[in-house]
């Protein structure tokens, strides 16, 4: 007799085209996978995707459109069971319908006597006390739960959530490897190794200030940097197209009047967030804005730089042992350009310093993949 199939349906924000929220899928569906496996049975992940054609095509799995709330349903009905996450899901900082629409994908879940899981999610910020009784009464539902950091699991507790049954991991993409061969065919080099003795210096950066104070000072900070070292500066967009575009901007900024032995980028192609990772791993250093490119440096070994817009930021630096350069109120280009040489010149005794807790991380990324499926299992 064959091992037993599970069905589990996965919600989030998935099928946008963001890098960092396509790399939580990805490693979310590589952990169930794992773990069905180790533990004898198998995981039939559907994905709820804003663009179900093309989640089936890149994953090689079952969607279905998040927005047709009937087909949802159906398939919430015939599933064994829904995880929420990961990724900011429950806050509303990106307005009002976000917590209501991922509260009932799960009270759909749990009308049906689902399971339900909450899978290393960031919670908040929550501005509207009016959400706090409705999270709270979802939540207190749910068999598992988990969240990203202690701040999260902190507010769930102000909420009403009971805090023993929280547990604290890892952003999933901590266990995230990439693909055997990158989107060229060819097995990714180390940025020594791609630029010879220049070191390769990877740039993640968003818009964010309406005024693109945090844009110009990135650029004077890579200016800074290159007129006492050259290098290879590669832009990697994380969330297309306006990362893109913010990527065109800092490129700009720069100016063509480049020092002598420096080259200037961006990266296209690298839309799988595996290849994505790799990319990341090509690199010497990555200054980035985004949380998940921050990620991907600490998962590959390369020094982070972080440039933090949202305590999310800080909170997985922290875990680090390492605080952000600048923030998008206060950025100093003199003060990054400085982090930023610091960590190419010691790169060795940062490995040194924060290797324990990177395997650490890539370790418990993969806890609640464990709990779920023994949970579907038993």
């Amino acid at each position: 007799m064959g091992s037993q199939v599970k069905r589990i349906a996965l919600s989030g924000y998935y099928g946008f085209g963001n890098s960092g929220d396509e790399a939580v899928l990805q490693s979310i569906l590589l952990a169930l996978e794992d773990e069905g496996r180790r533990q004898g049975i198998g995981i039939e992940p559907i994905v709820l995707s804003i663009r179900p054609e093309e989640t089936e095509r890149t994953y090689g799995v079952r969607a279905v459109h998040r927005m047709r709330l009937s087909d949802v349903a159906r398939t919430l009905r015939e599933c064994d069971g829904l995880i929420s996450g990961g990724g900011s899901l429950v806050q509303d900082a990106t307005g009002v319908k976000t917590i209501p629409y991922y509260l009932l994908i799960l009270k759909i879940a749990q009308f049906f006597r689902k399971p339900t899981f909450i899978y290393a999610q960031g919670v908040g910020p929550v501005r509207r006390p009016l959400f706090y009784p409705m999270i709270r009464s979802v939540f207190n539902r749910c068999r598992y739960i988990s969240v990203r950091d202690e701040e999260s699991a902190d507010l769930l507790a102000q909420m009403g959530v009971r805090r023993s049954r929280v547990e604290v991991v890892p952003d999933p993409v901590m266990g995230l490897t990439p693909r055997e061969r990158n989107a060229a065919g060819s097995e990714p080099k180390n940025g020594s190794e791609r630029s010879g003795s220049k070191p390769v210096i990877g740039v993640s950066v968003r818009f964010w200030n309406d005024d693109r104070s945090e844009l110009d000072g990135i650029a004077r900070a890579l200016r800074m940097i290159v007129e006492r070292l050259p290098a290879a500066i590669r832009l990697l967009p994380f969330h297309l197209p306006s990362d893109a575009e913010a990527s065109r901007y800092v490129m700009d900024r720069l100016g063509p009047d480049l020092p002598d032995g420096t080259t200037l980028e961006m990266a296209d192609g690298a839309l799988h967030p595996q290849d994505m990772m790799a990319e990341v791993g090509a690199c010497d250093l990555l200054i980035g804005m985004r949380l998940h490119a921050l990620i991907y440096a600490a998962a590959r070994s390369v020094p982070p730089v972080g440039v933090s817009y949202d305590p999310k930021i800080d909170q997985f630096l922290n875990r680090l042992g390492m605080k952000a350069a600048g923030s998008t109120d206060d950025l100093r280009p003199e003060r990054l350009a400085e982090e930023a040489l610091r960590l190419l010149e010691h790169k060795s005794e940062w490995l040194e310093t924060a290797g324990s807790a990177i395997e650490r991380l890539k370790r418990e990324a993969r806890l609640p993949a464990q709990q779920i499926v023994s949970i579907l299992r038993s």
